[in-house]
């Protein structure tokens, strides 16, 4: 059985809205989430186990997805999507994990191709090589490949990361190590960098660039968003 943890702690108060960002309808009326659900079942079906990390608002999000199961972050409005992935990768069951921010919008397609890597077993890091803004946390590889930093400060990355990866049964305790050492405030990618920095942690970059996946930030996204769905 494949797992698949999705972010969705903040409170997306960027956009603007009431509701957890997650819920955020699109014009197909689906919300982000749902589409995020739909992508799974397409590529993983039915069998995926799905663990959402709730927190502002959770009772709206555990009452739209009654079929998966909540792991919550009771610091959301102080923490950071690194503290709410390592409660997510500390409450899940032996093997790999593959997971994703919960306000991206993306192509199933996205799926099909990550899960040859998940059928291996590979930890791998999303990218889109097609655009390069300083809002985004973006990469750079070593000379074999690999991930080599991944940060918003990098300079002259290569591409942005998606925010959907994967972190490989045998990678995983180097990762909720650094994840439990990064400050509240950092990103999940701080424990990523600071686990090829100090581990050696092999992150392959999957290409994605002719695929679409919109982080939904603010208005402007969401429009973009809904232009493919």
């Amino acid at each position: 059985m494949t797992q698949v943890v999705i972010l969705a702690a903040g409170m997306g108060s960027r956009l603007g809205r009431s509701l957890p960002k997650p819920l955020t309808e699109l014009s197909d009326g689906r919300t982000i989430m749902g589409q995020q659900f739909d992508n799974i079942r397409h590529t993983f079906g039915s069998a995926a186990g799905v663990t959402v990390v709730v927190g502002y608002k959770l009772e709206h999000i555990i009452e739209a997805f009654p079929q998966a199961s909540f792991v919550y972050n009771e610091q959301y409005d102080q923490t950071n999507t690194s503290k709410s992935l390592l409660r997510a990768l500390q409450a899940s069951a032996p093997g790999g994990v593959l997971w994703m921010n919960g306000d991206v919008v993306f192509d199933p397609a996205i799926l099909d191709r990550a899960s040859k890597l998940v059928a291996r077993d590979q930890t791998f890091v999303t990218v889109n090589t097609s655009k390069v803004s300083d809002e985004e946390v973006k990469y750079t590889t070593t000379a074999e490949g690999y991930i080599k930093e991944l940060s918003k400060t990098v300079k002259g990355g290569l591409g942005e990361a998606v925010g959907i990866n994967y972190i490989s049964s045998r990678d995983k305790a180097t990762l909720v190590r650094q994840l439990a050492r990064v400050g509240d405030q950092d990103y999940f990618e701080r424990g990523i960098e600071l686990a090829i920095e100090q581990d050696n942690l092999l992150v392959e970059p999957v290409d994605i660039s002719d695929l679409y996946a919109v982080e939904v930030d603010f208005a402007e996204d969401l429009e973009r968003a809904n232009l493919f769905v």
